[in-house]
């Protein structure tokens, strides 16, 4: 069977960089591929009528086809812009965070994955359209975490296997999870783990988002969970994130 030359596909810029004199080369997040990069040509022309539907964290139909090293965009369409968000610098930096982290965690040509990019232009759309995007960037992370194959162990020790009890507890991103304090006390690259750190992360876990949204954390619990799950995945990583920084440095910053 011959394979296709064009086809179609439904997804979201993730990030772009310039190609040659007047080509944009472009990373995306597919429904139907996965991630995939392609040649945008003539996308940095000031008449390009391409340019307008690849900007970052734009969901877009695309025709492609198949170049002789990278796919060629021939047609693109913008399905959502997420216009609020585009007008808020701080949601501009939450959707530049959940672009980023999808980025780092894939690869291209993996096989395709719905519940990654429905969870994907779920999470840009309650940043667009939520006054505090703090729970869906929270929901989204461990919800990522979950499909990758990264599901941290929250409901029994991850060394000794004996159920969490009620109790602060230790965490380790070596061990992929919860230790009890038996295990954790002293171990390290064992963090604390607060009982109600543990509590929430538990919740989202098992929730959908409405569920998720009937949880009220304190400001300082909010600070530990944001905490603890940064640190899980800039360890997964092996290296730290460039819009964390930002997000901070932007809600430090006067006015």
């Amino acid at each position: 069977m011959t394979e296709q030359r064009s086809f179609r596909i439904e997804a979201v810029v993730l990030r772009h960089a310039d190609w040659g004199e007047a080509d944009r080369l472009l990373t995306l997040y597919s429904r139907e591929r996965g991630k995939v990069r392609a040649i945008a040509k003539g996308a940095r022309k000031m008449r390009s009528r391409k340019a307008g539907h690849l900007e970052p964290f734009t969901r877009v139909t695309l025709q492609l086809a198949k170049g002789r090293d990278l796919l060629i965009v021939t047609q693109a369409d913008t399905l959502d812009a997420y216009l609020p968000m585009r007008e808020d610098l701080i949601k501009t930096s939450h959707a530049s965070y959940v672009v980023e982290l999808l980025d780092r965690f894939t690869y291209e040509e993996e096989l395709e994955s719905f519940d990654i990019f429905r969870l994907l232009t779920g999470t840009l759309s309650l940043v667009a359209s939520e006054t505090d995007p703090w729970l869906a960037i929270r929901y989204y992370e461990v919800r990522l975490l979950n499909f990758l194959g990264y599901r941290p162990h929250l409901f029994e020790c991850a060394n000794c296997g004996e159920e969490i009890q009620p109790v602060d507890q230790f965490f380790s991103p070596a061990a992929g999870g919860v230790l009890c304090p038996k295990c954790g006390r002293g171990l390290p690259g064992a963090w604390e783990a607060p009982v109600e750190v543990i509590k929430y992360l538990r919740h989202f876990q098992r929730s959908d988002y409405a569920g998720a949204k009937r949880a009220r954390p304190r400001p300082e619990v909010r600070e530990a969970v944001e905490r603890l799950l940064q640190r899980y995945i800039t360890y997964l990583l092996e290296r730290e994130l460039n819009s964390p920084g930002f997000i901070r440095q932007i809600k430090n910053s006067p006015g």
